[in-house]
């Protein structure tokens, strides 16, 4: 027990921890670099396709949208499952696993028919929930130390795979004779070998140990963060998946759309690696998170009023969401005690958080439908930037989650 009443966390050592091994610890970033590398292409890259699919299976709007939010929501159901698999299994070995079958999600969506589409997607979102809910809990163990620069490379890495995933596959399912099912599947040569890269990993580290920290549900902090994660990914989700088609409605090929969406997401690439090494620097990120937040906010205002230059606009929304979900993940990392914590905390906001965002591309789609109208059902994404501007008030302060978090107890960090 801690002094505070707290429940001692025990952890197992690791590479970093003992100051020797660099080479181990080099081979653990890449390690984690790559996975993350895999945890948005085969989701972004239904977005670009998605009139083919919905024109070959019959799709409404609203079902096209269920269609790009079902992993979202699966990457919040199967959140709160990931800190128990990985105390039971160990980090390394519970992402192995997730990589097996995210293979299987999507191979699935190889077969004919809208079921096992939906089901791939299904399968394809828990997969990866997992892997977002231990992947802070790996930084936070290893990179203690380096939890701004290993929080940027990270998130780098996630919006450099959404960013390929928007800008080639378009041309790949050209070359593919527009064989989108076929598109979608070729995703799993990646995920095949990641697979065979990070397998060594799983002998280099033993289960976690089992820990009981305090319930976070009472956590004003740990709230904050789970509002801040789920306002940021109701934005991010529902942008992408829309942008095509509210692009193409003003006019622009699909190849232009598709080419205007990559450009954004290489400024959310640039943004998810600098904002997060500049925000470690400091012990309060509230400044430079509001900053994130206005900037995002006036690229929507531009987008929808203005009739030109889309790729700036697009581009300065995208900055808001390719940096917020760097500094989500920071504030997950630096808010905690332990990487228990940090699983735990992240297993909750991203559990709430996605499941909350699932609802975004479904909801702006139904509304679509009956308006008619892209630019009023893009415009209610001012709600989330709102929402996301009020709980960085209390989620980017310089304040730490006690270990006893039933007690509704933080302390200064």
């Amino acid at each position: 027990m801690t002094a505070d009443g707290g429940t001692r966390v025990a952890s197992t050592s690791t590479p970093s921890d003992r100051g020797g091994r660099p080479l181990l610890t080099v081979l653990t970033a890449v390690g984690i670099m790559l996975v993350a590398a895999n945890l948005r292409p085969v989701v972004v890259a239904v977005a670009p396709l998605i009139d083919e699919i919905s024109a070959e299976e019959g799709f409404t709007s609203a079902t096209a949208g269920l269609l790009t939010t079902l992993p979202v929501l699966f990457f919040g159901l199967s959140a709160p499952v990931a800190p128990r698999l990985a105390a039971r299994f160990g980090i390394e070995r519970t992402i192995f696993a997730a990589l097996l079958v995210l293979i299987v999600g999507t191979l699935l969506r190889l077969i004919p028919g809208a079921p096992a589409l939906f089901a791939g997607s299904a399968v394809i979102g828990a997969a990866i929930g997992v892997c977002n809910v231990v992947l802070p809990a790996l930084i936070k163990r290893d990179f203690a130390h380096r939890s701004g620069l290993m929080t940027g490379l990270y998130s780098m890495t996630l919006s450099g795979g959404a960013a390929v995933a928007a800008a080639i596959t378009v041309p790949v399912d050209t070359a593919l004779d527009e064989n989108w099912r076929l598109t979608l599947g070729s995703w799993a040569v990646l995920t095949a070998i990641t697979v065979i890269v990070w397998a060594p990993q799983v002998t280099r580290h033993r289960p976690e140990t089992a820990v009981t920290v305090g319930s976070l549900r009472r956590n004003p902090i740990a709230w904050a963060i789970t509002a801040f994660m789920g306002a940021q990914s109701l934005v991010f989700y529902t942008f992408t998946a829309w942008l095509p088609a509210f692009l193409m409605s003003e006019g622009y090929s699909r190849a232009t759309a598709g080419n205007v969406l990559a450009v954004g997401q290489v400024v959310a690439l640039l943004a998810s690696l600098i904002i997060p090494i500049i925000a470690g620097r400091f012990t309060d990120q509230r400044g430079i998170t509001f900053l994130v937040i206005a900037v995002c906010g006036i690229g929507l205002v531009g987008l929808l009023t203005v009739d030109h230059a889309a790729a700036l606009w697009v581009s300065l929304v995208m900055f808001g969401p390719g940096a917020s979900i760097s500094l989500a993940l920071l504030f997950m990392v630096l808010r905690s005690s332990s990487p228990a914590q940090t699983g735990q905390v992240s297993g909750m906001a991203q559990f709430v958080g996605y499941v909350l965002a699932a609802v975004g591309p479904i909801a702006v789609g139904a509304l679509h439908d009956s308006t008619g109208s892209w630019t009023v059902a893009l415009s209610v994404l001012a709600v989330p930037l709102v929402l996301q501007a009020a709980s960085t008030a209390l989620a980017a302060r310089n304040v730490k989650m006690d270990r006893a978090d039933s007690r509704r107890h933080v302390t200064r960090g």
